[in-house]
């Protein structure tokens, strides 16, 4: 019973794997379509590679896209807006007329002047109301950007209380019509015409403005009504003969048949019929790809995460691309497909890589039916990513075989156009701005191999490895112009990787950290005793001068590492290799001269944060040992230990390894490596029990 069951539990992981595709499998049948598919391909210009083909039902020939938006356009061009006049504030203008009127014949009689006025002041009021009344009713326009771009024999719809009717823009008052009929009326009419004219202007004001809702409401009727059909084609009538050319108009036709067809089969087919078809296609290609992975890749085989990896790679493409043609505003060829043989390659090789390519793409083509060219253009491509001579430890290399990818996408693209189309004016050249962000977004297949590689456990070191060879541009920067830093470094890097091998902690990423972890003093490279030849530049200095100087190589040695490109990870290196820490040498003469203990404090202190991881923690202990360790006078084994327990007891003191999970235990391992270590450096010659007693020895 008991071996039963050590059999059974040691078959779990593979059940898991099968259970991992079924579940894709699962999860894949909601981005099937759930309508049989028209089983003839066609392009516009091509010949019809079939046999004739009749309609088997009745159909409307539907209008293209094309024909469709121009009848929009020619509509939204010739569409008359409604505009209503404000009848409403006619007897609120004729009144405030009136009142205008009184108060102004009033300071006439006062003054003694227009004394046609005051003899016929009714007249004057009279014919003044009887204008403001008729001009308001004709209504006069609120000129706006719509009307101003219209020529004069432009119609508008115009709304008088319950009633409509059309006008030119040439026939309705403007305010400008309405200056130049007063001028001509008044004269004509009134000696003293100056007296009404001011009234009759500050009460004939435009009332007549467009009807934003009904214009709307109008327009949308309108643009429903546009038919998106012309003609239809009766059962049993060609469609298309065979070796015919598909015309325009032919193609058309064709469309309205496949759209009709696969509705005809939305409507009546079972839908079970076509997930089963889909479903069971779908589980044949994960099934060879599980074989593939149990005979030719068995090292890949027996990790179940390899097989969550590559089962996730296919469903997030399938997921995309289905949001992606939901979304309609996107274009499919603008997914990164090749990113995903880039990143398994790095982790395992070119076949796996391929392979898994290819069951991606497949899957996509089924579900999507993009056509062969979709299939043919990402297979050729991924050929590209997956057997050029691409290194992605090295940026550069990895940027120019990203645009040779790119180039293949686009030359592969103009050569299927150009069999299908065979006119370059026919070619869609906007899909090469699709193409071209496909190239732009395969390059975050570089961060990912390390992102994935730490999230699944992988081999994750290439772009640490990369950052730790010398020939980087600021470790070549480092030797050249500080080359005592680089000496520090390289000891740094050399004591901290020796101890983090021992407490199991992340030795490369210790030792790359290290080698950038004083990249700031490249900057000033003299002001750093490593880098001093006799002359010690800090004599010309104040105390507070010098600590500036030594306090800003972590500050710019952080600008300077995200300049350059470093990750987050090793910036924080940078960061955290001093923590909170006095430059006690000035700080203390600035305190024989006279400084303020409290008050000055911060301007000798680095910023920090505290190392709060081990690997940080590993980082500054070894930099202050190694820098400690170097102005020993007499450098023996007796000093080298003294000064190792001196130094990391300071630092727990100070409180530099508060937020550090470096247990103890660690700590006490750490403190051996760092003693043998540098005793190695500094060729301390072993002491044996017998050379105290024993002269020759």
């Amino acid at each position: 019973m008991k071996k039963r069951l050590l059999a059974f539990l040691k078959t779990i992981p593979n059940i898991a794997k099968y259970l991992t595709a079924m579940l894709a499998v699962v999860a894949l049948s909601f981005l099937f379509p759930t309508n049989a598919k028209f089983k003839y391909r066609f392009s516009e210009g091509q010949v019809w590679l079939y046999d004739d083909l009749s309609a088997a039902t009745d159909f409307a020939i539907q209008k293209s896209k094309k024909e469709l938006e121009e009848e929009r356009a020619l509509l939204e061009k010739e569409f008359s807006p409604f505009y209503e006049i404000d009848l409403e504030v006619i007897a609120e203008r004729k009144k405030m007329f009136h009142a205008m009127f009184e108060e102004q014949l009033k300071m006439a009689r006062r003054d003694g002047q227009f004394t046609d006025v005051l003899r016929n002041a009714s007249k004057y009021q009279d014919y003044g109301s009887y204008v403001t009344e008729k001009i308001l009713k004709k209504g006069i326009l609120k000129q706006d950007t719509f009307t101003k771009s219209k020529d004069k024999d432009f119609v508008i719809n115009i709304l008088r209380g319950n009633t409509t009717e059309k006008q030119t823009l040439q026939n309705i008052l403007t305010p400008n019509k309405v200056k130049d009929f007063l001028n001509d009326s008044l004269i004509n009419r009134f000696k003293e015409s100056e007296f009404l004219y001011p009234l009759l202007e500050s009460v004939l004001t435009p009332n007549l403005a467009v009807n934003a809702e009904k214009t709307k409401q109008l327009k949308l009727e309108q643009l429903d009504n546009i038919a998106i059909s012309r003609g239809k084609v009766a059962k049993g009538e060609l469609i298309v003969a065979k070796s015919s050319i598909i015309t325009p108009n032919v193609y058309q036709k064709l469309s309205s048949y496949k759209e009709q067809y696969e509705s005809d089969n939305i409507s009546h087919r079972k839908y079970y019929l076509v997930l089963t078809g889909y479903s069971l296609l779908t589980s044949i290609i994960l099934f060879l790809f599980l074989l593939y992975l149990r005979f030719h890749a068995a090292d890949i085989f027996i990790k179940l995460r390899w097989t969550f990896f590559l089962i996730a790679w296919v469903l997030m493409y399938a997921f995309l691309t289905y949001g992606i043609k939901a979304a309609e505003i996107l274009h499919l060829y603008m997914v990164p497909f090749c990113i995903a043989p880039i990143v398994i390659r790095s982790f395992h090789g070119r076949e796996l890589a391929m392979v898994t390519h290819t069951v991606i793409i497949l899957i996509i083509g089924l579900i999507h039916a993009p056509g062969y060219e979709f299939i043919l253009l990402q297979l050729l491509t991924g050929f590209a990513a997956i057997f050029s001579r691409m290194q992605t430890r090295y940026w550069r290399n990895f940027f120019k075989h990203i645009s040779f990818i790119t180039l293949i996408y686009g030359l592969s693209y103009l050569c299927l156009s150009l069999i299908e189309e065979s006119n370059l004016g026919s070619i869609n050249w906007t899909v090469f701005i699709w193409l071209s962000l496909n190239g732009f977004l395969m390059l975050l297949a570089y961060p990912l191999i390390p992102l994935f590689g730490n999230f699944f456990g992988f081999d994750s070191d290439i772009a640490l490895a990369e950052l730790s060879d010398l020939n980087h541009p600021l470790l070549k920067s480092m030797s050249l112009n500080a080359p005592g830093t680089l000496q520090h470094s390289l000891q740094v890097a050399n004591l901290a990787e020796a101890a983090a091998t021992v407490i199991g902690a992340n030795a490369l990423l210790v030792k790359v950290g290290a080698l950038y972890h004083d990249v700031g003093k490249t900057l000033k490279p003299m002001y750093f005793i490593e880098n001093q030849s006799g002359t010690n530049l800090h004599n010309q200095l104040s105390a507070l001068e010098s600590a500036h100087i030594i306090l800003e190589h972590v500050t710019e040695g952080v600008k300077l590492a995200r300049k350059n490109g470093l990750p987050e990870i090793i910036i924080q290196f940078i960061q955290t290799h001093h923590g909170t820490t006095l430059v006690e040498f000035f700080y203390n003469k600035h305190m024989k001269e006279g400084g303020d203990a409290v008050k000055d404090k911060s301007k000798f202190q680095y910023v920090g944060p505290l190392p709060h991881t081990r690997e940080q923690t590993i980082l500054m202990l070894a930099d202050s040992l190694e820098a400690a360790a170097k102005s020993l006078r007499e450098k023996t084994g007796e000093n080298i230990d003294q000064l190792t327990e001196r130094i990391i007891a300071e630092k727990i003191a100070h409180g530099q390894l508060a937020n550090s999970p470096l247990t103890f235990e660690a700590l006490e391992q750490c403190k051996a490596v760092f003693k043998t270590t540098l005793k190695s450096i500094y060729h301390v010659r072993v002491e044996y029990p017998s050379d105290k007693t024993n002269p020759i020895a």
